[in-house]
């Protein structure tokens, strides 16, 4: 009986592992296969493109001439400057107050503290899309009753990337839980104001949130197509994400142009996010289980 029982064990355990596999597989796939078709064309001629199968690896997998052709006429590296540029500013200061409303709702009791981290959930909850024209709207009314041009320069985008999600202020809080209070206590014995505990003490023990935090809104940022597109038409602000819109006209039927440029979208954010990912594991995990 104690036999059969052991051998039933095994069968489950064995069982649950070929479903995890095989579903862990089966996932890989969908992600990958669509990626094979483009990654094969975009070292195809024109002529290979419309004559043999997208599925039908190139004649050479050197023939760089559409990478080329995709980088210099597209303007990618136009695209690359200035979403480069938005993700510093924005980051930096996404960064810097995600950790102090962090601070702020984990270290401090206060009245208010439980509706303000629900309506940080709550604005999860509104789809970003039927806010744009409320967003639009005050964006243009700042910059007018102001006096700051904001619609169509990289401005609007820092500001609207630079915004602080629940997702930021929760990896903070997750990580802070981790860090003892004492060292809050301590420092104001010592006559340290909130401040200096924040950015002395704090700030330095939260670098494994801030890269996870970092990576994560540098994915969000490089991705996003409809900001940088209605905030920034212009061509001389075009991003990563809009400057493979310039493929539309000129090169509307060079698909295997189309294709160079599409991996070389690609290419940055996967070795980054590869090379990278144990840290955005470590983040969105950290808090979740009670030691």
């Amino acid at each position: 009986m104690f036999a059969d029982q052991t051998t039933m064990d095994v069968l489950k355990t064995r069982g649950a592992n070929v479903l995890k596999y095989a579903t862990l597989i089966s996932m890989t796939l969908l992600v990958i296969i669509p990626m094979v078709p483009i990654f094969f064309g975009s070292f195809k001629t024109n002529n290979e493109f419309y004559s043999t199968s997208v599925w039908a690896p190139p004649r050479s997998f050197f023939n760089f001439e559409n990478y080329r052709i995709a980088f210099t006429d597209g303007n990618m590296l136009l695209g690359f400057m200035n979403t480069f540029l938005i993700m510093v500013i924005a980051i930096t200061v996404s960064v810097f107050i995600g950790a102090m409303t962090a601070y702020v709702l984990e270290r401090f009791k206060f009245t208010g503290r439980k509706l303000i981290t629900m309506l940080f959930l709550f604005a999860t909850l509104i789809p970003v899309i039927t806010l744009n024209i409320a967003i639009f709207s005050l964006m243009t009314w700042i910059g007018r009753n102001f006096g700051i041009q904001i619609i169509n320069t990289r401005l609007a985008a820092i500001i609207l990337f630079a915004g602080t999600d629940i997702i930021t202020v929760y990896i903070f809080m997750q990580f802070l839980k981790h860090i003892p209070v004492a060292l809050d206590e301590s420092a104001v014995i010592d006559g340290a104001g909130y401040f200096k505990i924040f950015f002395a003490i704090i700030l330095p023990l939260l670098k494994p949130a801030i890269t996870t935090v970092i990576i994560l809104k540098f994915v969000a940022i490089y991705n996003d197509f409809y900001i940088p597109m209605l905030y920034m038409p212009a061509d001389h602000l075009a991003v990563i994400s809009t400057a493979l819109e310039n493929f539309r006209g000129p090169f509307g039927s060079r698909w295997e142009v189309i294709c160079a440029g599409q991996m070389i979208t690609i290419f940055p954010i996967l070795v980054i996010f590869i090379a990278l990912q144990k840290y955005i594991y470590r983040g969105l995990l950290v808090g979740s289980v009670k030691e």
